[in-house]
């Protein structure tokens, strides 16, 4: 055999091997594919709820915590899932929010009550919480999904006349304003907020208005003063950006009470980060030892693979204990539930009736 059949034998048994190794690699892949989560998996279907009996949901192939030192991510309870959100309210919604170049808080957070809120639910009203100084955020918690950058493009100028437009047009008795951190500006965008609030209350004064802020606190004659303490003290330094403390977000709070009696303040608690019953009781009683009025507790869920893994799904019947717990405290209202974020239209349903109770007796 000459040299050139030991080089033609030798790119055959190449290309064959080659061959092998390839379809070897192709079939562990459709192995893996099949074996993997399907659009199914995220979607609303007829599995049982087990809203009373989570304990069935390891034999139904799936475990509600994370057992310290592991790395799998935790396959979604049957409780979290969600239909797909389609109907005319929401596409309508939707189509005015991108003419208006506005953001939502839904859209960015990926919040899982998108379909219902913005398509009217049971209600029949569409609401939506409206991001306010863009889509970037100066900040980089480890739970949250929004865009960030040191140096985020400058406030649009026609956002607050724009949002107010908007919301007028929705026929909303209740809207919710949030925003991104924008530590690169003077007052963090306070002034942003108020010039918003203002031009709303110009448009329609019956609109209540609750505003979900950062670090700050703006004259603005707003309803409702809602900002985040989002986990127990422990998590803190893990779960927020290092400039959020939790200390601070208390200060912040019991601030806006003390500008004003009558205002309503509100915060929001994730659960499923790994703390104990023991610190989300202690978070509570905080919360309500600086005047805050009203409360919601939610599930984690982690946006993507770069955030922080989801250590427990908490059972609804957690929850609903949660609930009794703040009730007890003396909370005017408490929202606890695995779906429940705060800015959850149940609550501003109640919350605005409240308001107008309030303002019904005093003009009486």
């Amino acid at each position: 055999m000459n040299k050139y059949q030991n080089i033609l034998k030798s790119t055959t048994y190449n290309k064959i091997f080659y061959r092998l190794e390839h379809n070897t690699q192709l079939e562990a892949l459709r192995q893996r594919i099949a074996s993997g989560p399907s659009l199914q998996d995220f979607i609303k279907n007829d599995e049982p709820i087990l809203k009373d009996n989570p304990e069935q949901w390891d034999s139904y192939n799936g475990r509600l915590k994370r057992e310290k030192g592991e790395s799998q991510r935790l396959r979604l309870p049957p409780w979290l899932k969600t239909s797909i959100p389609t109907g005319k309210n929401f596409s309508t919604l939707k189509e005015q929010l991108r003419k208006l170049n506005l953001h939502t808080v839904c859209e960015e957070a990926r919040c899982p009550n998108i379909g219902e809120c913005w398509g009217g639910g049971e209600h029949g009203t569409a609401t939506a919480t409206i991001m306010l100084l863009g889509d970037t955020c100066t900040r980089g918690c480890r739970f949250c999904s929004i865009k960030t950058s040191r140096t985020p493009p400058p406030p649009d100028l026609n956002e607050p006349i724009n949002t107010a437009t908007a919301i007028a047009s929705w026929g909303l008795d209740y809207v919710v304003l949030t925003s991104v951190d924008r530590d690169d500006l003077p007052d963090g965008g306070s002034n942003h907020f108020a010039e918003t609030v203002r031009e709303i209350k110009r448009q329609n004064s019956n609109i209540l208005v609750e505003c979900l802020v950062p670090d700050f606190a703006a004259k603005s004659g707003l309803d409702v003063y809602a900002h985040n303490i989002e986990t127990v003290e422990a998590l803190t330094p893990f779960v927020r950006d290092r400039r959020a403390k939790y200390r601070q977000s208390l200060a912040m709070l019991k601030g806006a009470k003390s500008f004003n009696a009558d205002l309503i303040t509100k915060s929001s608690i994730m659960l499923g980060l790994g703390e104990t019953d023991e610190e989300v009781e202690q978070t509570l009683k905080d919360l309500r030892e600086n005047g805050v009025d009203c409360v919601t507790l939610g599930q984690y869920m982690q946006p993507t693979k770069r955030h922080l893994k989801v250590v427990e799904y908490v059972t609804p019947a957690k929850y609903q204990h949660w609930e009794k717990v703040g009730n007890d405290m003396g909370f005017l209202y408490v929202a606890s539930g695995p779906l429940v974020r705060s800015s959850y239209k149940a609550g501003e349903f109640f919350i605005a009736s409240i308001l107008k109770n309030r303002k019904t007796s005093t003009s009486g």
